[in-house]
């Protein structure tokens, strides 16, 4: 079947608007082609410097007829409301259909030519393309991000007709900006246009451009006993700003070794796109570099690498100048300096903002390890921890601060776990990033996260939606993964509010989600009540084991049982109260569950007072056998009052027992 080819071809599209300008493409032009009953077999988007391509498969040549029932007003309603519906179908009263009192309008269209509903897209997709930031450009008011110079549409290996704002659709593309031939070329199919790329030095897919730059980078490192230390982020950006991409390995002065080496990496990677170089046998920096270049220089990238290497010593010496002049005023001395820096315009400033998470480590510090060092040290550190904002080296690279604190802290001979504490406060930043291990660390983390959190809360500066401008998300799944490694028994309830609370719950559900773990059993244990993560936790996970047995299941299914006749009958009045006995002529199965259900009682207890959930769980599988029983031979709502009251007694007991464990009724298997 028919192929469609487009490009959009502009001037350069920034590196960090291709990934989102693919996904967007590939979504308007589904939708568009399937509100016209277009299915492709498939459909492919690709992103460079300066183009946009889409190649879609097996479109028709022809759009399929289309018969249409659309229903219409009551007969009899308002001529007003029946000429609103002619309007809108193009129909005449006496064209519409009458059928049980109601007015339907059967509509037939003709199927449309496939390139006229692709011209159609293609002018829709432009002209309404979210870009984050877009330019008008000459005279005219198309908006694109950069000016839009080309269009190349292609169906069926025939150019499809159409004009946007001058630009005239064709046939044509073109390849690299300086290498090989500047004459345009002619592509009719998708294999044409990427032959013709290939000959003028472009590399299509942004996939097979990264790994080009990985594997040319790693063999010149290889060649000179070196490693590459990878970067994805970077590896995506460079791979973004360059269709010929060519790794160059550069030389830089040894000297600036001595600056730590994250300001090293930082300065290569985010003035200059380099990648750092380090040793593998001992993991230390060394005085090269890779940069990617654009071209493919006939003397090897030399003169690349040289002048690459003047720009980097130039960055390298302003970030020496910072380093030198940061470690003259200690930490403790720039605190002031925080009382200038607004940290939220309804939260005070930086300096508050340190103050408040000084007081909430000295609290939070027994819960991680319950000794006056800890405290003392955890205070301290949640002192000085934002004491780097206001240097040099943080003004330059935002990104550092924390690290260059700890440095810094590491200069002036401060306590090891103090310095560890304001190096890694931050931790953990994003679901790959490590949690802070010591003690005064984790305080510290999770004293800065729930200041955050609590006092966004406290000004009702929630996420909404997919909004959440403040990372708030991130500090809660934050504090519970630090919360969950250092096994430390918080009880939130003591610094959170309830929406906070809930807020916590629902971010744990997310994470134990991803670990495949089920959303409605973390219901099941919070509604118990409990605020101590590890306890929640570890409930979670025996839950999810006792109900994945056939006792599990099938005592689920008996305390549903249990519960709706229990809801059924509190409608008619109060349930009966007290301990149910076992009565003189009482069915076997019933004086079997009532001696069950006393002794489950008493070891659940046990178990959980020692947080034994799995012996809790099988303490309650052996009620499964008695219950299946009780509800198959014996009969609730017996015509003897004092019969059908003792068996309501016993079913609530079986509630609250298993009711002590989780709620079960929050379980949906």
């Amino acid at each position: 079947m028919p192929q469609l080819l487009l490009e959009l071809f502009s001037e350069e599209i920034p590196a960090r608007m291709q990934a989102q300008a693919a996904r967007d493409l590939e979504r308007m032009a589904r939708e568009k082609l399937a509100a016209e009953g277009l299915l492709p077999e498939a459909l492919k988007t690709f992103t460079g410097p300066r183009r946009l391509t889409l190649v879609a498969e097996g479109l028709p040549a022809t759009q399929a007829d289309r018969h249409e029932e659309r229903k219409g007003p009551r007969v009899g309603a308002p001529d007003q409301a029946i000429e609103g519906f002619l309007r809108s179908t193009g129909l005449t009263r006496d064209q519409l259909v009458e059928k049980d009192g109601v007015y339907f309008a059967h509509t037939h269209k003709p199927g449309r030519p496939t390139p006229q509903i692709v011209a159609e897209m293609v002018d829709a997709v432009v002209r309404g393309f979210p870009w984050p930031k877009s330019m008008t450009w000459g005279r005219g008011t198309l908006r694109w991000v950069r000016p839009l110079k080309r269009i190349l549409c292609v169906f069926d290996r025939e150019v499809v007709p159409f004009s946007i704002d001058g630009i005239e659709s064709g046939d044509v593309s073109e390849g690299h900006r300086f290498m090989g031939s500047a004459q345009p070329f002619r592509a009719r199919d998708f294999d044409e246009y990427q032959d013709g790329l290939d000959r003028h030095f472009v590399v299509l897919d942004p996939e097979e451009r990264k790994e080009r730059i990985m594997d040319a980078a790693r063999t010149l490192c290889f060649a000179r006993n070196f490693e590459l230390v990878e970067d994805e982020g970077l590896l995506d950006e460079v791979a973004g700003l360059a269709e010929w991409p060519t790794p160059i390995l550069g030389d830089m002065d040894p000297d600036f070794l001595d600056l730590p080496p994250e300001v090293i990496r930082t300065s290569m990677r985010t003035h200059q796109k380099y990648f750092a170089v380090r040793d593998p046998a001992t993991g230390f920096l060394v005085p090269h570099f890779v940069t990617v270049a654009n071209i493919q220089a006939e003397d090897g990238g030399r003169a690349i690498a040289a002048g690459n290497a003047k720009v980097l010593s130039a960055r390298l010496n302003d970030a020496r100048f910072f380093w030198d002049e940061d470690r003259k005023t200690p930490l403790s001395a720039r605190l002031d300096k925080l009382k200038g820096v607004t940290f939220h315009a309804k939260l005070g400033t930086m300096f508050e903002r340190v103050e408040r998470i000084a007081a909430l480590a000295g609290e939070l510090a027994p819960y991680v390890r319950d000794d006056a060092g800890t405290r003392d040290k955890a205070v301290e550190a949640a002192r000085l921890a934002k004491a780097d904002l206001v240097t040099g080296m943080v003004g330059e690279f935002p990104e550092l601060q924390g690290v260059m604190g700890g440095y810094y802290a590491d200069k002036e001979r401060l306590d090891p776990e103090i310095a560890d504490a304001i190096r890694h406060h931050y931790r953990p930043q994003g679901p790959n990033d490590d949690v802070p291990v010591q003690a005064v660390a984790a305080t510290v983390a999770l004293a800065d996260k729930l200041d955050t959190l609590v006092s966004f809360f406290a000004i009702d500066e929630k996420p909404t939606g997919s909004r959440d401008p403040y990372a708030l998300r991130r500090a809660a799944l934050g504090v519970i993964r630090i919360l969950l490694q250092s096994r430390t028994r918080l009880p939130l309830k003591r610094f959170c509010s309830d929406d906070l609370l809930v807020f916590f719950a629902d971010r744990l559900k997310v994470l134990l989600r991803e670990q495949g773990q089920r959303h409605d059993l973390v219901d099941a244990v919070f509604a118990l009540g409990d605020d101590d993560l590890v306890r929640i936790v570890s409930r979670v996970n025996a839950l999810d084991g006792f109900l994945g047995t056939e006792d599990g299941k099938n005592l689920l299914a008996g305390y549903k049982r249990a519960v709706n006749i229990l809801r059924a009958e509190e409608k008619k009045g109060p349930l009966p109260s007290g301990e149910p006995v076992d009565m003189a002529g009482a069915p076997p199965e019933e004086s079997a569950l009532v001696v069950r259900i006393g002794h489950v009682e008493i070891e659940v207890g046990k178990a959980l007072e020692r947080e034994d959930f799995e012996a809790a769980m099988r303490e309650l599988a052996a009620l499964r056998e008695p219950v299946d029983a009780f509800f198959d031979k014996v009969l609730v709502n017996s015509e003897v009052a004092a019969e059908r009251e003792n068996r309501l007694r016993l079913l609530v007991k079986v509630r609250d027992a298993m009711g002590r464990v989780a709620d079960f009724s929050q379980v949906t298997g």
